[in-house]
């Protein structure tokens, strides 16, 4: 079933009529598709799968199959997976990351998973602390053929690594960041660039619970960076979501779009999507809420 619109604080429905598993998502763009990888929450908040879906326009989304199943180790059905993110390496084949944890968040590590496309299957290879790091929730970022590594160390703060050639661990610590007071750093990190300036976004740690995610702006990955700035009217807790991810699209580069969860503790494979436009510009990130609303492409 193909919806017309986006409509924030509802579930997307798949074109089987099945309740698309876009939790915690990542979004990449590939050959004029969009693919996002979610997780499946059909065992609640234990792994299932990474489950694949394509879209031309991010409102019609077609479900590719399973990325990644439930295996043994890291990616067993007693673990928690979260937070799926693919990039695209420069040799053309497809990296996904993952939060890889124990059911009592003790473990603490980032995992990897490779394909030869980004509907998978990928094969999962291995997880690691990244320099010794915890890393809880994670993000990426890519440009000029290097990939980043955006992970919440609640210990130390929000680390910025760059990974090595194959995309496959962390080579350097490339910054981190900390909330304004110096408590800790954010969690569900995402980063992009306008023009000539990173921004990058993170939510509170208040558990399940949504708060005013921030945005920090810099120059340089390696800082310095701004003091932190809501991206929503404050106390509104982001209109009651946590973000997942930012994307860009259209080329020129000029529209953005929040990718951000609402999740229901108790139901999380019905968890609601709250996906609205953002505004970046001139140092400035603004969401505003839309009750329905469509994508511009660019066209």
């Amino acid at each position: 079933m193909k919806v017309a619109t986006i409509r924030p604080g509802t579930v997307f429905i798949d074109a089987a009529g099945s309740t698309a598993q876009l939790h915690g998502v990542g979004i990449h763009r590939f050959g004029g598709l969009f693919y996002a990888w979610g997780e499946d929450k059909s065992a609640g908040a234990t792994f299932t799968a990474v489950a694949c879906y394509s879209s031309p326009d991010l409102v019609s989304w077609t479900f590719e199959g399973n990325a990644l199943e439930a295996a043994h180790g890291d990616i067993g059905a007693d673990r928690v997976v979260e937070r799926p993110k693919v990039l695209r390496r420069p040799d053309g084949r497809f990296v996904l990351f993952l939060h890889v944890d124990t059911v009592g968040y003790t473990a603490a590590r980032v995992g990897y998973a490779i394909a030869d496309s980004p509907r998978g299957p990928f094969r999962y290879v291995g997880s690691e602390r990244p320099l010794g790091n915890s890393s809880r929730d994670i993000g990426v970022f890519q440009e000029g053929g290097a990939g980043y590594l955006l992970s919440e160390d609640r210990d130390s703060g929000l680390h910025i690594y760059r990974l090595a050639d194959d995309y496959l661990s962390v080579a350097e610590l490339v910054a981190t960041t900390l909330k304004d007071d110096g408590s800790h750093g954010y969690e569900s990190p995402a980063l992009v660039r306008h023009e000539g300036r990173y921004y990058l976004f993170g939510s509170d740690l208040t558990g399940w619970s949504t708060n005013d995610n921030k945005v920090a702006t810099a120059f340089e990955l390696a800082g310095p960076w701004s003091a932190w700035a809501d991206i929503a009217p404050p106390g509104c807790a982001t209109f009651d979501s946590q973000v997942s991810t930012v994307i860009q699209t259209d080329d020129a580069g000029d529209e953005f779009v929040y990718i951000g969860d609402r999740w229901r503790r108790d139901d999380l494979f019905a968890s609601p999507a709250v996906w609205l436009p953002l505004q970046i510009r001139d140092g400035r990130a603004q969401l505003r809420w839309e009750d329905e609303w469509r994508p511009d492409m660019g066209h």
